[in-house]
């Protein structure tokens, strides 16, 4: 059982992966689910793009795809994250790039334990997940 991060074509490097990775756990946790294998590729816009197209068929950049392997309650899978995006996002939200990436891995792993964001309101309750849980990591 592992949380991993790993970077594909880019010189990026996440300075607060371990403290992350405890936040990463607490989610998991949260929703009564234990963690087992899950990968975090931080990419590129032209790679993430073409994940996106390839295997969810939709031809847009994005910030986060999430690919779901879980076997009952442990949490299992790939989180792909696009530096690009989160680079353009920190500017548009103005946040520190530290916290856009949170958010997005906080996204990513929300989806992988079952929740979703096509509606507004699923879209706010994401939001406030991911908040609470960057609040957690920023009182540290």
């Amino acid at each position: 059982m592992s949380i991993r991060i790993f970077y594909d074509s880019t010189k990026y490097r996440f300075p607060i992966w371990r403290k992350a990775k405890t936040v990463i756990e607490k989610v998991i946790r949260n929703e009564n689910m234990v963690f087992g294998d899950l990968s975090f590729i931080i990419t590129t816009d032209d790679i993430l793009k073409g994940i996106n197209k390839e295997f969810l068929k939709h031809n847009y950049y994005t910030d986060v795809v999430a690919f779901e392997y879980n076997f009952e309650n442990v949490v299992n899978g790939e989180v792909y994250i696009s530096i690009d995006t989160v680079k353009k996002n920190r500017h548009n939200y103005n946040v520190s790039l530290q916290n856009e990436m949170l958010r997005v891995m906080i996204h990513g792993v929300l989806h992988l334990t079952g929740f979703r964001d096509k509606s507004a309101k699923e879209k706010e309750l994401m939001r406030r997940m991911e908040d609470r849980w960057i609040a957690e990591i920023e009182e540290d």
